[in-house]
């Protein structure tokens, strides 16, 4: 408790300096963020670690003088927290960013870590995320030139990261963008065709461990390529991906197989309406940074579930995990608004979403049939009834299959949320939540709550319980408060949390159940 307390006060200290910086012709600026928990003995969940005491901490400090920036990034884990165990054992400080860039109106030059993505990142996508533990940035350097507003080009060369370290490959990749609506002065409408191209060395240095060749890799090297086309017109917008994939192994894989994915979207928009529809193939697309590790962090390319992301506790028990082995499916997303005439503070928004995924191939099913991997329909109404009261109402019926299609077996799960935010008067507000889980399967029923009391623009006080009625009877409590100033915040709860998957942008991480006080601060300058 006592390395808490004095973590509280030094990320305090540092986190009050919220003013900007001015350094020389320059400009500092920068941003703090800690994770930090004490475990407690709970034997309703299972054994306490050993240590007792985890943090994970990130300190960014960048600098831009015009056209030029520059800026590194600090983490330490001290030590890492549960469910982050890829990232380090034991206590870990390191340097995880640097980069040095200048930008010209047309032309672009980096040299150091590279956060980037090609289209949609079927095949690239280097980017930090703190809440998955993934950081797979590109040490090397990144070019990139416009040609008016015609054409744009880009290319990039370096080693990825992999957790603390650096994977034994390397990458280069090249993208081109041509907008043919500039080309052809088409004032009235957007028609861009791009394409890319990413090539993965990898280190034979380690070759022992694979039999490259009873895998049917001829040669290192692994090629991929994009060619995509994006169109808009008016309030419909209409996008396509196809990507190509040589040979590579699987984490689990023996043999080495090729791969190819295809996405499209239509979308139209008519003034407080809009619809969306997607789809996507994924045929053996999960791509790894480095052929002889495993682990969420090492991954080339970005593969998020297209399904809807929930924030409810209860929707989120059991998220949809994508079966990159090869999955076939898609979602619908519609929205409209309607809107009060006499009153702005009246209105009702309605959504409503419905996805649904299969396997790909025979051989991913016992039955050799397609399988069911995932499907669920929600409808939600938000009403604003005037300038205190709005209340949310959400059904998800959720279906999804645990053996991810090998096996002919679903769970069931129908989902009902009930929230309502009431202010008192422009600083005062209470919201509510009560959820109820109804199913005859897996673990049963489930009952949420959550009471949450805001003071802005400074306090917040919440405490939020999710109850297992049937199969394990359960709770899983929360409770403590925020506090702001200026440019920082600090939360301290505490609670018991179920084990389950955490999940950031349609990616996940399984975190182990635990109880204990959680301190989150973060602040920038």
């Amino acid at each position: 408790m006592k390395r808490i307390a004095l973590l509280i006060v030094a990320l305090a200290a540092i986190g009050s300096a919220s003013a900007q910086v001015q350094f020389g012709e320059g400009q500092v600026s920068g941003s703090l963020e800690t994770n930090t928990i004490y475990y407690m003995d709970d034997s309703t969940i299972g054994d306490t670690p050993e240590d007792r005491f985890g943090s994970n901490n990130y300190m960014k400090v960048d600098y831009s003088n015009g056209r030029f920036t520059a800026g590194v990034q600090v983490n330490a884990f001290l030590p890492v927290l549960q469910g982050y165990n890829d990232l380090a054992t034991g206590r870990k400080f390191y340097l995880s960013s640097k980069y040095i860039q200048w930008q010209d109106d047309n032309y672009e030059l980096l040299v150091g870590d590279i956060f980037d993505q090609l289209g949609n990142g079927l095949i690239f996508r280097s980017f930090e995320d703190r809440q998955l533990g993934l950081n797979n940035s590109l040490e090397g350097i990144r070019g990139a030139y416009n040609f008016g507003n015609y054409v744009q080009v880009k290319g990039m060369y370096g080693r990825p990261r992999l957790y603390t370290e650096y994977a034994d490959s390397w990458v280069r990749a090249a993208d081109v963008s041509v907008s043919l609506s500039d080309i052809f002065s088409m004032e009235e409408s957007l028609f861009n065709i791009e394409g890319s191209y990413v090539n993965r060395n990898q280190s034979l240095a380690l070759d022992n461990m694979i039999d490259f060749g009873m895998a049917g890799l001829t040669n290192p090297n692994l090629n991929m390529y994009s060619a995509r086309a994006n169109f808009g017109w008016r309030g419909l917008s209409l996008r396509g991906e196809y990507v190509g994939k040589g040979k590579d192994l699987a984490a689990a894989a023996q043999t080495a197989v090729a791969g190819s994915a295809i996405l499209g979207e239509v979308g139209y928009n008519y003034n407080t309406f809009s619809i969306m529809g997607t789809f996507r193939q994924l045929d053996n697309m999960a791509t790894r940074l480095s052929l002889y590790d495993s682990g969420i962090g090492n991954t080339l390319n970005y593969l998020p579930a297209l399904t809807r992301q929930y924030t409810y506790m209860l929707a989120n028990l059991n998220p949809y995990q994508v079966n990159t082995e090869g999955e076939i499916g898609g979602q619908v997303d519609a929205c409209y608004s309607l809107r009060s005439e006499e009153d702005r503070y009246r209105y009702w928004n309605m959504h409503v979403n419905y996805s649904t995924f299969y396997t790909l191939h025979s051989y991913q099913s016992a039955s050799g049939k397609s399988e069911r991997l995932w499907q669920d329909f929600n409808f939600d109404v938000e009403r604003q009834w005037n300038k205190q009261l709005k209340t949310i109402f959400l059904y998800s019926f959720q279906e999804w299959n645990p053996y991810h299609g090998y096996k002919h077996r679903t769970y069931v799960s129908n989902i009902f949320v009930g929230d309502v935010t009431y202010k008192f008067n422009r600083k005062n507000s209470l919201r509510v939540e009560a959820q109820y889980l109804w199913s005859d399967e897996y673990e049963g029923d489930w009952v949420a709550g959550l009471v949450e009391y805001s003071m802005a623009p400074k306090w917040s006080i919440f405490f939020s319980d999710m109850y297992n009625i049937d199969l394990t009877k359960t709770n899983y409590y929360s409770g403590g408060f925020s506090y702001t100033h200026n440019r920082t915040r600090v939360q301290l709860s505490y609670g018991r949390n179920r084990a389950g998957y955490v999940c950031s942008g349609g990616v996940c991480r399984y975190s182990p159940a635990y109880t204990g006080f959680n301190l989150v601060l973060t602040s920038s300058f």
